[in-house]
């Protein structure tokens, strides 16, 4: 009976010795630091330079990609038709959600407040200006055209420090 006795106490020993074993890692993976693997994220373009070389540009392409207009000869439709057309419009809209990350990163964000709901408003127009495009619909992206531009006329306002 002794025997039996001992292995009883030596398998609850180990068991608990295997759960603190479990709870020590599982505390140790969690106060871990990232891998130095890692990319570090490093801003090297000012506002400004993503403003005229990626933001601007992108949004024209968005606001721009439909339209129409009145004429003598009737109303006259500009759309995407293609795959192309519509593929670059929608690399438009990727970019414009990129950029507004960008200006959330390091020292661009100017203040945790208004400049963080700015750069969200275009995140989300840019969000759903992808989504349109995918879904191929010219009325949805002629819709939030207007969104992409109050988001940076908003902004404009209250930011820009001159061109």
């Amino acid at each position: 009976m002794r025997i039996i006795h001992w292995f009883f106490v030596v398998a609850v020993a180990l068991f608990v010795s295997g759960i603190a074993l479990v709870i020590a890692g599982a505390r140790t993976a969690r106060h871990t630091p990232p891998a130095e693997t890692a990319a570090r994220i490093v801003p090297v373009a000012s506002v400004k330079q993503i403003m005229k070389g990626i933001t601007g540009p992108a949004a024209a392409t968005v606001f721009n990609a439909v339209s129409f207009t009145m004429s003598s000869r009737g109303t006259e439709e500009k759309a995407p038709h293609t795959n192309e057309e519509w593929e670059t419009v929608g690399n438009s809209a990727a970019a414009l959600i990129e950029s507004g990350n960008l200006m959330l990163i390091g020292s661009r964000a100017v203040d945790k407040g208004d400049w963080v709901k700015m750069s969200q408003a275009l995140i989300d127009a840019g969000t759903v200006a992808l989504r349109a495009t995918a879904a191929k619909n010219a009325e949805q992206v002629m819709a939030v055209g207007e969104d992409v531009n109050a988001s940076c006329d908003n902004c404009h306002r209250k930011y820009q420090r001159g061109s």
